[in-house]
């Protein structure tokens, strides 16, 4: 290589060297601040937590590759790590882009109930998670995940071992958790409708007798949370009146596709949220949502998409 040509690379690879360092340190942000991030994903739910421990976890992957362009707007360049995927429950509009998730990420542990589907994007997804040999957990009981200190996340629903069992309502197999970091709390409900919402908070289901042996004043699970992920995309089959007068949420999320099919919201839980003066967004009209918690205040940010 010429001596001359040799010093024009040397000093381009210097520039870029130094460059990079000030862009790098603009960018980078020391762990301090809870990201939750509702992804717009269309008509399904996705939901990218960057904790203040550097951690990265995504609860499901809305119903196309959608979200890997929603995690590139999302997460550094270099970052391509999933430390947790929770998978709520099988079905397509919360399981399908998981499948390429997991093909351009490095996802080290996944979380999921083991409930049977025999939909082929779950079949394929079950063997992709074989082939890649990732650590997979079936949620079985009520348990807790310590990201760092103060920081938390508590698996409440399913109350039960649902692996290798066919469910009648998939919707009431969700994983339902709470977020907690320092005094602000995140609810994260999946599709579970009312009957799954009676089960975690004590209550009979729909048209059951009460219960022979009464116990007392109700013993409720602890539900209180800033910020409520509505369950079911908003629909009226969530979001009963018990379940959201023990949640309280300060404001309520609702993961919903513009001009579905499905008459998602359902106007009667926007009403009955709007009388628990409960803030609400909603991705087909304000975009991603991402709320930032410093463990005490939190803080809205919203991407609306411009008018066709």
């Amino acid at each position: 290589m010429p001596h001359k040509l040799y010093k024009i690379l040397l000093i381009l690879g210097i520039v870029a060297v130094l460059t990079a360092i000030p862009t790098f340190w603009l960018t980078f942000k020391a762990a301090s601040d809870l990201e939750v991030i509702f992804l717009d994903v269309g008509q399904g739910d996705s939901t990218l937590i960057k904790t203040p421990y550097g951690q990265n976890i995504l609860i499901d992957g809305g119903p196309d590759n959608t979200v890997i362009k929603r995690l590139g707007e999302e997460l550094p360049w270099w970052d391509k790590n999933i430390d947790l995927m929770i998978l709520s429950h099988p079905h397509e509009d919360h399981l399908n882009g998981l499948i390429d998730v997991i093909k351009r990420y490095k996802v080290k542990k996944i979380l999921y109930t083991g409930a049977i589907h025999t939909s082929p994007n779950y079949l394929a997804w079950l063997e992709l998670v074989r082939d890649r040999n990732i650590p997979i957990i079936i949620i079985d009981k009520p348990q807790t995940i310590n990201f760092g200190d103060e920081c938390r996340l508590e698996i409440l629903y399913p109350l039960e071992n649902l692996a290798g069992q066919v469910v009648n309502n998939l919707n009431n197999s969700s994983i339902i958790a709470r977020l907690v970091y320092g005094e602000n709390k995140f609810l994260f409900t999946g599709d579970a409708e009312t009957e799954a919402e009676k089960k975690l908070i004590g209550l009979p289901p729909p048209q059951a007798p009460p219960p022979l042996r009464g116990r007392g004043e109700m013993e409720y699970v602890d539900l209180q949370a800033d910020v409520l992920k509505a369950g079911h995309h908003g629909s009226d089959t969530s979001s009963g009146i018990e379940f959201l007068n023990l949640v309280k949420p300060e404001i309520t999320v609702i993961q919903v596709g513009a001009d579905n099919d499905f008459g998602h919201p359902s106007r009667r839980i926007i009403k009955r949220l709007e009388r628990l003066d409960s803030q609400i967004f909603r991705n087909d009209l304000d975009g991603t949502i991402k709320i930032v918690s410093d463990g005490k205040k939190i803080r809205i940010q919203t991407s609306p998409q411009p008018s066709p």
